[in-house]
């Protein structure tokens, strides 16, 4: 057989050998009824194990492709086409060849081990039930009728949720809009998706901060969008890298989260704030703001997003209710100049025809209320409360083995490891002791951090779930 296995590549061995030889058949090179190699044969011709030949035919047989009879060896099937009998669709090679690229395996083994186990959770980027206004959202239901449409809406979401974010982002955010710059979204990433797949073509450069919750999405790569990433510090990033960076690869949109940042905690300062609108400006570079956190300051003073400082309207501002209200409402939004919300409207109608009219009025109702104010001072007081324990848990417990820097709002704290260590070792060990997190890895290219979120468990949660993390780090030899 002239061909040989790619050792370098992820994809296991045995699905490439299926992959060749199922190309083969179905363009017509391995006609059907012909013999093919026996497994030992193929297994020695090709320097592989028996095993992984005996599960490439497993796969070739299970749809259909190859036969196999005990004394007459394996053949190629004689009615691949199905004239007497059903072929089964080779649903993994569809998998594999999707445009849209998977989560990261480490981001997927995180996802179903939360799912899966009763571990303490330090790695969603949520808040915890009891954090949620369900009381609040209760009343509203049980006081006051349903008066949403049961139709399709608005392209751009409900005209009275709008409005109403309207004075909400006036109120809260110091942004002057009207609701025909506004588009209700389902969360904030369904607003990035619409914005990468409208706004940006393949081969387009866009910045990243790094370390950064978009690092890790899929929708950059799957769109063949260049991602470059400029470093982030206490102060956010630096205003002279964007300007290197845009000159070298003319850069088409900058992704920033200015306030507390994800994973960092970092608060662009308000000089860097400056220089970076000014660049906007001078360049003609369109910033996406992304904000979910502004409204979490745990030092009573304002986090106005960057969006409040811009008056070209040079910025396009995303936020949503998930990290401050209730993730599971899927209430987001975009706001931005007219023509670029009714071009993504029109293909936000394309992905879901508009969104849930219940969800849009009671997020309506809830922003409307008293209860939203009373509910935001409850919640950063809670997240204040477990930010200081998770400081001082780590300083317990961990001691000089790590850096970190205090978040001043927001539910995340980045961390340093001090000590060398095997990131996929650690992780393993944390497990099996009963804490999860998110290694550094997934959120920037420098290994040897981790980000802890303290908005998803309790005060005695997190403490233990830190010193369980400090045994893990231990058990490193």
């Amino acid at each position: 057989m002239d061909w040989r296995p790619d050792r370098k590549q992820k994809k296991p061995i045995y699905k490439q050998l299926a992959e060749f030889i199922g190309n083969g058949i179905e363009e017509g090179i391995l006609p059907p009824d012909q013999l093919l190699p026996s497994e030992r044969q193929l297994a020695s011709e090709l320097q592989v194990n028996r095993s992984t030949v005996v599960a490439a035919y497993d796969e070739l047989e299970s749809i259909g492709l190859i036969e196999r009879k005990r004394g007459s060896g394996t053949r190629i099937s004689k009615d691949i086409w199905g004239l007497t009998k059903k072929r089964i669709p080779s649903w993994n090679r569809y998998v594999e060849a999707g445009s849209f690229l998977p989560n990261m395996p480490v981001i997927q083994r995180i996802r179903k081990e939360i799912e899966g186990h009763s571990l303490i959770n330090l790695a969603s980027g949520e808040l915890s039930e009891d954090l949620f206004p369900l009381d609040s959202l209760q009343k509203i239901v049980a006081s006051r009728p349903f008066t949403g449409r049961l139709g399709y809406d608005h392209p751009q979401g409900s005209e009275r949720l709008r409005n109403t974010i309207v004075e909400h982002v006036k109120r809260y955010r110091r942004i002057e809009t009207d609701s025909s710059s506004i588009l209700v979204t389902s969360g904030a990433q369904q607003a990035l998706h619409l914005v990468v797949q409208c706004l940006l073509k393949p081969g387009d450069a866009i910045v990243l901060e790094n370390p950064s919750y978009h690092y890790g999405l899929p929708i950059f790569k799957s769109a063949g969008i260049r991602t470059f990433y400029l470093p982030v510090d206490q102060y956010g990033i630096n205003p002279d890298d964007l300007e290197s960076l845009y000159k070298k690869h003319r850069i088409r949109i900058i992704f920033l989260n200015p306030a507390y940042q994800n994973p960092t905690g970092a608060y662009l300062s308000q000089e860097r704030r400056k220089k970076i609108l000014d660049l906007s400006s001078k360049y003609g570079i369109p910033i996406v703001e992304d904000d979910p956190y502004s409204l979490t300051s745990f030092t009573g003073k304002e986090a106005s997003p960057l969006k409040s400082m811009d008056v070209h309207g040079n910025v396009l501002y995303i936020s949503s209710l998930s990290k401050i209200v209730a993730s599971g409402l899927r209430i987001g939004w975009i706001h931005g100049p007219k023509s670029v919300i009714e071009r993504l409207s029109d293909a936000k109608q394309q992905i879901d025809f508009g969104h849930g009219s219940y969800t849009q009025w009671i997020a309506e109702e809830f922003l409307e209320s008293e209860y939203f104010s009373n509910h935001i001072c409850r919640l950063v007081k809670q997240l204040k409360l477990r930010r200081d324990q998770i400081v001082i848990s780590m300083k317990d417990y961990l001691e000089d083995s790590v850096e970190f820097q205090i978040p001043e709002g927001g539910i995340h704290i980045w961390c340093r490891i001090n000590k060398g260590h095997d990131e996929g070792q650690l992780l393993e060990n944390s497990i099996r002791n009963g804490v999860i997190y998110v290694p550094g890895s997934t959120m920037g290219t420098q290994k040897g951090y981790v980000r802890f979120t303290f908005a998803r468990e309790k005060e005695g949660d997190i403490d233990m779930g830190i010193k369980r993390f400090a045994l893990a780090l231990r058990q490193i030899k």
